[in-house]
């Protein structure tokens, strides 16, 4: 029987409101994309807090395609159809399962529709059995050891049991996303910081590489 793959990487973007910033951050993002070809294979854009995706970030969803890695908007089903985007990723929120399925109406069997369940085994395996290309487990609003432990325990459980794919979110340290790779984890979620220079962008994803590959491993995607 074939192992199973190594982990892949998931970078998680803020998008500023603000359009020098979000232009420097369409300067940074590539340089991010093109330190290992085919590492990353989804980047996921979010706005900054009271602020909203709109049209301005087509630029950004081309430029992630252009290097082959899926982009994918925070929550915005809709958006994500008009810009041509990958798909869309659901926050963690109540009625989990009916915003699975506006999104799925909307978008329909061509696009990524994903969602955080964050500690819910329930809604992680009613979006597993609902179709979802994947789901995801955070630490919510809680980022305790308690969280963390009880996150780890639902990628090893989810790992084990299910073929669906599943994002650890939320990873702070390379302790944890070394910990969570090993338990089955098919994307570790990293946060890019935001402001960065574009030298100073690839320097980022380097060093965050060096700290956290090397136990399970990550995987270079291919075609």
């Amino acid at each position: 029987m074939a192992s199973d793959p190594p982990t892949q990487l998931y970078i998680v973007v803020t998008v500023p409101a603000d359009p020098g910033r979000q232009a420097a951050l369409g300067s940074a993002l590539p340089h991010v994309l093109d330190v290992r070809p085919g590492l990353v294979s989804a980047v996921l854009l979010e706005p900054e807090p009271g602020a909203v995706l709109d049209a301005r970030a087509a630029s950004l969803v081309e430029l992630i395609q252009k290097r082959s890695a899926a982009a994918i908007l925070s929550n915005d089903a809709q958006l994500a159809r008009t810009l041509r985007a990958d798909g869309v990723h659901l926050s963690a929120a109540a009625g989990t399962m009916a915003a699975y399925e506006e999104a799925r109406d909307i978008l329909g069997t061509r696009f990524i529709v994903g969602a955080d369940s964050t500690h819910s085994r329930h809604d992680a395996m009613s979006l597993g059995e609902g179709g979802a290309e994947y789901v995801a487990f955070g630490l919510g609003s809680h980022s305790t050891d308690a969280a963390r432990v009880q996150r780890l325990e639902l990628v090893a459980w989810w790992s084990e049991i299910f073929e669906v794919p599943c994002v650890a979110l939320d990873i702070d340290t390379p302790q944890d996303a070394d910990e969570l790779a090993a338990a089955g984890a098919d994307f570790l979620a990293v946060r890019m910081p935001t402001g960065l220079a574009p030298d100073d962008a690839a320097r980022w994803l380097e060093r965050h590489l060096e700290a956290l590959a090397q136990p399970a491993g990550l995987r270079t995607a291919t075609a």
